[in-house]
Order: structure tokens, then C-alpha cells, then sequence
């Protein structure tokens, strides 16, 4: 879900009445005509129609819809258009009354700009305007799932928390041209006259390679060895689903022969010595990997191996299923010449270990939340790095693993969430008020 802005004066009933309204359409495509007041008297600002933007190529770009109407009966001094986008997508050669403000990741929202452009022009009213020079964006090399949210108001939206970079625009400036009165707009808002918005999905031409890594442990019998097991996003696209479905989960089978001591916190028991492991938010950067930590009891020497395998949600983009699944491998020693205890005899794996927790080894600047038996957050901004895990049956009780894999779980269709992006819009400027 993206943070997107409003105009400051916007009271808190008003934002409160309009984030209820886009909560219950999360999911949805807001495209359809925003309410009308009753006696169908004229209501302020509104977009034209937006329709999705499907089959982009990465490298390309393509014209930002900025069509809206003046529904009120009063003339506007200033108008302002503002257009967030998910960081698959970039704005193109600003012109330079349009501002750039870059927004890091911070709480389930991952890292997106906002680009705003003011218009200092009369906004007669009963008349539809455009930019006079369509602006553009950039499809960048990581783009996928992607989401545009376009806004017309009143006020300046500025920046918003989070704010990393804020750039002018260097091109020349752009106005609004009136355009034909039969221009389809749609319905203007009576809960808020002074500004319309609505999102947009933007679907990508390209692939995600999910790859499940292999781990190697080794110890003797009665040692307690460090389980990290995970998956990487190989790129060359970055992940983004609807908030509540995680990309991908995963499904971790213990060695024969081994006690689970202490699980991550991440994970939950599904049979004896089968975790079943979450995302806590619902994006995974390019070259970002997920790791999720146990620690394992070594009961006896028996052969067998365990694995990791990616499952859940259905993954399209990601056409290479052969490693989808890895092997964790146990070398026990036998004759007591090796091995070694406290949790440090593991390696492979994503090469990050830890006591519970799950760790995302690179990427952005994810957050952590612990639950459970705990999760670390690393540098990157997926889920892996901050799993909201709660301690379910078997979190950190012990549990005997066996030796036999169990079947790949039914995979769920991921949803896109387009257009959600005014709840946030929402609620930043509401605590401005």
C-alpha cells in the first residue's frame, strides 16, 4: 500500500470517512465514478477515467493519464497534479514546476516516489484541462507488479514521512490546456470537493527467479546445531502482492534423526518436524534473500535429509521451478573426530545465521517486528527481513523431524493491490491537520 498526500486542511472526519471508503475496496480498482452529491449539484475536482496499464516493457516508459475536470462552481486559482508510483516505475524529465520526492520503505510500505506539478493557472469551472505536454514514465529493469495512484487537489500534497530526496524538476514548464467540455470525466466527491483520486495497476513484461538455497550441517550426536534455511529473489524483478498475501511461503522438513530445539519465530508447526514459514510484508526487493533460523538437537545418526521448499501463493513470473526446492543435508559424525555444538555447525544456506529469527541479507531499509520467538530485521525491505511470525503449536517446543519430504502445498492466486494508495494518502495528511 503506498503513502500518497492530500490537502493539508483536509479535516480528520474527512480523511477518516475517505481511508474507511478505500479499506473496504482494497483489492479493487478504484475506477469507477467517486459518489456524487445527492441532488446531483456540481461537486469540484475530477479525474477522467483510468483504465490499467497492462504489458509494459521493462526500459521503456509510458504517458501518465492527467485529464480532470472542474465540477464546482467556482473558478480555481491553482491546481496541483500528483502521481505516486510504486519503484518499479520513475518519473521521466520533470518539467521543472513538478516536484520529485523519493520515499523510503517504512512500515508495510515499500520504497515509491511522488512526483507533484503546480499549475498556477485559472481552473475555470465547468471546464476539463490537461498538461499540454504529456508527461512520461520510466519502466526500470526491476519492474513487475506495479502500482500508479493520480491525484488532483487544490493544496500542494509535498512530501510525506519517509521522505529521503526531494528534486525540482529541470525541464520547462508545463501548463493545462482546456480541452473539449465532452471530455469523459468522472463524478466528482461530495465528502471532498477539493481534490479526486485514483489508482491504476501496472503490469510488466518480465520475471522473478525464486530460488530455495541448499544447506550442509554437520555435528555428532547430541550436538545442537544453527538451521538457516531460506529462499532468494534472483531477479531480475522485484515481488509486490496485495497487503495480507505474502509472495511466497515456505515449507521446512528437518533432518531425520533431529529435534527442533527453537524455531523461528517466523514459522509455525504444521506436522512432526514441518515448519511452515511467512513474509510479514508483502514485497521482496531483487537480489534480496529470506532467511529463516532453528536450532536443531542431533538424536541419532540415521540417514535421510531434510529440505526447503517454496510454496503458497501462485508464482507466474517465476518460470524456472527447478529450484524451488534445495536439500538441507546432516553429516553426522559417528566417530566423534568432528562436528560442532552451540550452533555452529552449519553452513551453505544464505550464509546469515541468528537464534529464532528470520534475516533478509540485503536490500533496502525493511523494518523488524518480532512475534513469537522472535524475528531480526536485516538491511533489506522484504518480508524475510522482519516476519511477523506468532508462536503457534510446536513454535519453540521440540519437534522430531522424519525422513520422507512433505507434498508441495496448494498454491493461492496473488492479487494485485492497485489504487489502495489513499488510506495512506489519507492518513499522512490528516496528522498534518
Amino acid at each position: 500500500m503506498l503513502r500518497t498526500s492530500l490537502d493539508r486542511c483536509l479535516s480528520r472526519r474527512t480523511a477518516a470517512a475517505v481511508a474507511a471508503t478505500a479499506i473496504g475496496v482494497v483489492g479493487l480498482i478504484p475506477l469507477a465514478a467517486a459518489p456524487a452529491s445527492a441532488d446531483g449539484s456540481p461537486t469540484g475536482l475530477a479525474l477522467a477515467p483510468l483504465t490499467s496499464i497492462d504489458g509494459v516493457k521493462p526500459g521503456g516508459s509510458f504517458q501518465l493519464p492527467g485529464t480532470f475536470a472542474n465540477k464546482g462552481a467556482t473558478d480555481l486559482d491553482k491546481v496541483y497534479l500528483s502521481y505516486t508510483v510504486t519503484r518499479g516505475l520513475a518519473p521521466r524529465e520533470l518539467p521543472s514546476n513538478c516536484t520529485r520526492y523519493e520515499i523510503g520503505a517504512y512500515d508495510e510500505n515499500p520504497s515509491h516516489s511522488t512526483a507533484v506539478c503546480e499549475f498556477d493557472q485559472t481552473v475555470k469551472a465547468g471546464s476539463v484541462y490537461a498538461p499540454e505536454k504529456t508527461l512520461k514514465l520510466n519502466v526500470l529493469d526491476h519492474a513487475l507488479y506495479e502500482a500508479l495512484h493520480v491525484t488532483v487537489a487544490t493544496h500542494d500534497s509535498g512530501g510525506e514521512d519517509g521522505t529521503k530526496e526531494t528534486v525540482r524538476g529541470t525541464g520547462p514548464a508545463v501548463k493545462l490546456t482546456e480541452l473539449p467540455s465532452t471530455t469523459p470525466v468522472r463524478d466528482g466527491n461530495v465528502d471532498h470537493p477539493d481534490w479526486d483520486g485514483a489508482g491504476v495497476p501496472v503490469t510488466a513484461d518480465n520475471t522473478a527467479d525464486f530460488q530455495a538455497t541448499d544447506v550442509r550441517l554437520k555435528g555428532r550426536v547430541g550436538d545442537t546445531v544453527a538451521l538457516d534455511a531460506g529462499f532468494t529473489n534472483a531477479g531480475p524483478a522485484w515481488v509486490r502482492s496485495d497487503l495480507g498475501n505474502p509472495v511466497a511461503k515456505v515449507l521446512v522438513k528437518m533432518p531425520a534423526g533431529t529435534t527442533v530445539t527453537k524455531a523461528s519465530g517466523a514459522c509455525s508447526k504444521v506436522a512432526a518436524g514441518s515448519y511452515r514459514c511467512d513474509l510479514a510484508n508483502f514485497w521482496i526487493n531483487e537480489k534480496d534473500a529470506v532467511t529463516y533460523s532453528f536450532r536443531l538437537r542431533i538424536d541419532k545418526a540415521v540417514p535421510g535429509t531434510g529440505s526447503v521448499t517454496l510454496v503458497g501463493e501462485e508464482r507466474p513470473y517465476d518460470r524456472n521451478k527447478k529450484n524451488d526446492s534445495a536439500a538441507i543435508l546432516l553429516d553426522v559424525d559417528v566417530d566423534g573426530a568432528g562436528g560442532s555444538t552451540d550452533g555452529n555447525g552449519s553452513t551453505g544456506g544464505s550464509g546469515s545465521t541468528g537464534g529464532s529469527g528470520s534475516t533478509s541479507t540485503t536490500g533496502g531499509s525493511g523494518t523488524a517486528s518480532a512475534g513469537g520467538s522472535g524475528s531480526t530485521g536485516g538491511s533489506g525491505s522484504t518480508g524475510g527481513s522482519a516476519t511477523t511470525g506468532s508462536s503457534t503449536a510446536g513454535g519453540d517446543l521440540a519437534s522430531t523431524g522424519s525422513g520422507s519430504a512433505l507434498p508441495l502445498a496448494g498454491a493461492a492466486a496473488a492479487a494485485l493491490a492497485a489504487g489502495a494508495g489513499a488510506v495512506l494518502f489519507v492518513r499522512r495528511r490528516a496528522a498534518r491537520d
